[in-house]
């Protein structure tokens, strides 16, 4: 067992250290504030705000939102990832080390689904003669 946990320790030690390198970056830590805020922030500060200043329907509107956002199947973080990878593009554009990993990554993802696919394809092809 421990032989199993190394071995795929040292399978996924690359792919961990590049994303941990490109979520602690400052930029995206920016970019993902910005995002985060975007996406559920508004609602924290509009809970405070009509809490203290006794704003029902502003402290409704937000209590209503983050009710769905804590339900399991909300896809609100992929949104905020999404939301923050698209902000580093565009407020830093310079910034090749990170836009690098996020390209490598890419192509990486690329890469597995065109093999996933031909393998599909092959396995039809197969079946086809087969009959």
């Amino acid at each position: 067992m421990r032989q199993k946990l190394k071995d795929l320790f040292e399978k996924w030690e690359p792919t961990l250290k590049k994303a941990g390198w490109f979520i602690i970056n400052p930029h995206f830590l920016i970019c993902f504030g910005i995002g985060w805020m975007i996406t559920n922030g508004w609602a924290y500060i509009c809970f405070g705000l009509g809490t203290y200043g006794g704003v029902k329907w502003l402290t409704a509107v937000s209590t209503a939102y983050l009710a769905v956002l804590w339900f399991p199947f909300t896809p609100e973080k992929i949104i905020t990832v999404a939301i923050a990878i698209g902000l580093l593009k565009l407020l830093y554009p310079n910034d090749q080390k990170t836009l690098a990993v996020l390209h490598e990554m890419r192509q990486k993802h690329k890469a597995k689904r065109a093999e996933k696919r031909a393998k599909k394809q092959q396995d039809r092809l197969d079946k086809a003669s087969d009959t």
